[in-house]
């Protein structure tokens, strides 16, 4: 019996696999901003789910830069989870559920995921980029996170006249407050979405030179059907492209809000070979 989970700054989901191979429901809360209520919900979720079979392992991915001995988070961007900082996250719940906890950023686990399971499937190296209320990406190589830690979205990208990290440019977050409102309510047709992934697309430009992957996965809910078009990141992505003759295939993600659980599944199957 395996518990994966996905702490989110606004959601936490937490499923029980019993094979390893595939999980159950997923539990869906609302993610505590106190860090004791937190663990205490997870435990209690993670014992109900496992509806007291032992527990073998369990992979949690959360918002922010995990430590390097994947124990604790150790930033909390954009002030989300701002009291589960430095808190000894992995210690406590091993310490109740007497299992082993391996922790990942969320978003490498979603990376992970779409490798494993999802979009990514039967690629070396995969590069998966998310835009949603922040923006970030992860290298998976042979179906491993790349030990090196990335943070996409601080990279500096120059719009026009404006320098400013590309998290600022495209995110939800920053969409939300140059408009007024949440990006699904602005119209499809909007020339917004063509210049967002225009500059999208140069910050893909830029993974491809230091990834060189086979496949670019692009996820996130700036991405849904109100949104980036893929197809027209990829079209730019092209005409900016210099210093490769040909460039892999961008494609959607499809694992939707469960990418990370794939992951955890993904991450416990490595560690147990």
């Amino acid at each position: 019996m395996y518990i994966v989970a996905d702490i989110g700054g606004t959601k936490t989901r937490v499923a029980a696999s019993v094979d390893g191979a595939t999980f159950g429901e997923p539990v869906m809360m609302d993610t505590p901003l106190r860090y004791g209520d937190g663990v205490a919900a997870f435990i209690t979720h993670a014992r109900g789910l496992s509806n007291g079979q032992k527990i073998d392992g369990i992979a949690i991915g959360i918002k922010g830069v995990v430590a390097a001995d994947k124990r604790s988070v150790i930033t909390a961007p954009q002030n989300i989870l701002l009291d589960w900082k430095d808190r000894p996250l992995a210690q406590d719940i091993e310490a109740q559920l007497g299992a082993s906890v391996r922790m990942e950023n969320d978003t490498a686990l979603v990376g992970l995921g779409e490798a494993a399971f999802g979009a990514g499937k039967d690629h070396s190296v995969v590069a998966y980029l998310t835009v949603s209320t922040g923006v970030n990406g992860v290298r998976i190589v042979d179906g491993a996170i790349d030990r090196g830690r990335a943070e996409i979205g601080g990279q500096y990208l120059r719009a026009g006249d404006t320098l400013k990290s590309i998290e600022d440019h495209i995110s939800g977050a920053a969409i939300s407050d140059r408009y007024g409102v949440h990006p699904k309510e602005i119209d499809k047709d909007s020339p917004l979405w063509e210049e967002l992934a225009r500059i999208t697309a140069f910050g893909v430009h830029n993974m491809l030179l230091h990834w060189s992957p086979d496949i670019v996965v692009l996820g996130g809910s700036m991405f849904n059907e109100i949104g980036i078009a893929v197809p027209r990141v990829e079209y730019h992505v092209k005409n900016i492209m210099r210093k490769f003759p040909t460039i892999p295939p961008m494609v959607h993600s499809v694992l939707g809000e469960v990418g990370g659980l794939w992951g955890g599944l993904a991450l416990l199957g490595r560690l147990a070979r």
